[in-house]
């Protein structure tokens, strides 16, 4: 695509993530590091987007593991639940997109795009089980342990691992916009974006996960 771009002379807007790293021992994160190289080599002004954990309708955070507490009395936490995330609404990063190929920011340039709350990984679980009014034993689970069980979980056939150890190595280090990124102003603040709250959207989309859905009274815990 850096090449198509490349070819009829226009730039180009790429979605990376946080923590990308051609170095990373993470697979995802190193992937996502390499593809950010190769891209700035073919098309320097290319500007890139570094989200943190997104959350919006049908992200892949939140709905797990409220899905999850549906069903189980017990929720992981993964290392002990202390790395730190900066969740960012799905509808802030796509505003920046769009700014960002309208050509309202800087080019060949790195931005950094977080949500307003640094929270840790139990602080979102604690944030979910409140709206979805359900209470669950939130049970540390050591890094290793961790590594092990996505491990025998990936080998078993057609059936999608709840954790893969790629993952669990991700978990081993906060998500969050670093200060270099807030100094040089590469944040959504650069687009004009106030960034939303995790609890001012999540009550929209997590209802469906109450007891009684949208009918559960407050303070009705399941």
């Amino acid at each position: 695509m850096a090449e198509a771009a490349r070819g009829v002379g226009a730039t180009l807007t790429h979605i990376s993530a946080i923590g990308a790293d051609a170095n990373a021992e993470s697979i995802y994160a190193r992937s996502k590091g390499r593809a950010e190289k190769a891209i700035l080599e073919t098309v320097p002004e290319a500007i890139i987007l570094r989200p943190s954990i997104i959350f919006g309708p049908e992200d892949g955070f939140f709905n797990k593991f409220a899905e999850m507490a549906r069903f189980s009395p017990v929720l992981p936490l993964i290392g002990g639940g202390n790395m730190a995330f900066q969740p960012v609404y799905v509808t802030d990063v796509a505003e920046a997109v769009a700014k960002a190929v309208e050509g309202k920011v800087a080019r060949g340039r790195m931005y950094e795009l977080g949500g307003p709350d640094v929270l840790t990984f139990k602080n979102c679980l604690e944030i979910m089980l409140k709206i979805i009014d359900r209470k669950r034993t939130l049970l540390p689970i050591p890094f290793g342990i961790a590594s092990m069980i996505g491990s025998v979980a990936s080998m078993v056939p057609f059936v999608a691992p709840p954790l893969t150890p790629d993952q669990v190595t991700l978990l081993r280090r906060d998500n969050v916009v670093t200060n270099a990124a807030q100094t040089e102003g590469r944040t959504l603040q650069a687009f004009g974006i106030e960034p939303t709250s995790v609890e001012a959207v999540l009550p929209s989309y997590m209802v469906r996960y109450r007891p009684q859905g949208q009918y559960t009274q407050s303070g009705g815990a399941a």
